[in-house]
């Protein structure tokens, strides 16, 4: 039987490029609505929190158990193959996606090279956070370096296209702060048009990054909000730039 006839969580099974992703209802359900951008995650000790651990958990040995060797989970039902990128025993997988963005361990920064020549910042604990971009720099060579498996996401979680020399990444989002979508809002249907979003938003972020509260709350109040079909997801944001944490800006528009 195939793996995804054996697989009985009520959940699909997609396989590209050894690449295999299942897509469980019992995960995905915690990347929902956000209903505040303070405390709408789980927190460890909560039951809900308990009872995603445990369900991703079961997911990750049925998966391992009928992919056999070779693959490595990584959480949110996504198995990769081993040693990918290269010469990574423990490699990362950066989760975006319902209004969040994860990453599954800290970053374990393996030194420059040719294509990514920038700059690591640590958090408080010393552990990897932000990239500072170089010349030259190329999105696989900075996922290399940092044992990113899917580097090309690094984009999307950042808001951005194509990166600049001095541009600062988010390589390790928090997963209990949203985060927001890049391509439309949640609550958009077909049809929608994204130019306009998008803008925006790469608007906001570089505010964000600038330090600019301000110039955060003009492009919000007189462009981002009203492109927002659902008038919950905006107040999210709003929410954030009343209270004007630049860490938590920072995340949800890296």
């Amino acid at each position: 039987m195939s793996l995804a006839g054996k697989i009985t969580l009520g959940a699909g099974v997609l396989v590209v490029g050894g690449l295999v992703i299942l897509a469980a209802p019992a995960v995905t359900s915690v990347a929902g609505v956000v209903s505040s951008w303070a405390n709408s995650a789980p927190t460890e000790e909560s039951p809900e929190a308990v009872s995603v651990a445990d369900d991703d958990a079961a997911i990750e040995k049925k998966m391992l158990g009928e992919l056999g060797d070779g693959y490595v989970y990584v959480g949110n039902g996504t198995a990769i193959p081993e040693n990918s990128p290269a010469g990574c025993e423990e490699p990362r997988w950066l989760h975006v996606g319902g209004g969040r963005a994860s990453i599954n361990g800290d970053l374990i920064d393996r030194g420059v090279n040719e294509l990514a020549r920038g700059t690591a910042g640590l958090d408080a604990e010393g552990n990897v956070k932000t990239y500072t971009v170089q010349p030259g720099d190329a999105l696989y060579a900075i996922g290399d370096r940092f044992c990113i498996a899917n580097a090309l996401t690094i984009a999307t979680l950042n808001h951005t296209r194509t990166i600049q020399p001095g541009e600062v990444l988010l390589l390790a989002p928090d997963s209990s702060i949203p985060w927001v979508e890049y391509f439309n809002p949640r609550s958009a249907e077909g049809g929608y048009q994204q130019i306009p979003y998008q803008l925006a938003v790469e608007a906001m972020s570089a505010a964000a990054w600038a330090g600019d509260v301000d110039r955060m709350r003009d492009i919000f109040t007189n462009e981002l909000r009203a492109l927002y079909p659902d008038p919950a997801e905006a107040d999210v944001i709003a929410q954030a730039l009343d209270a004007g944490d630049l860490d938590v800006l920072r995340q949800m528009f890296a």
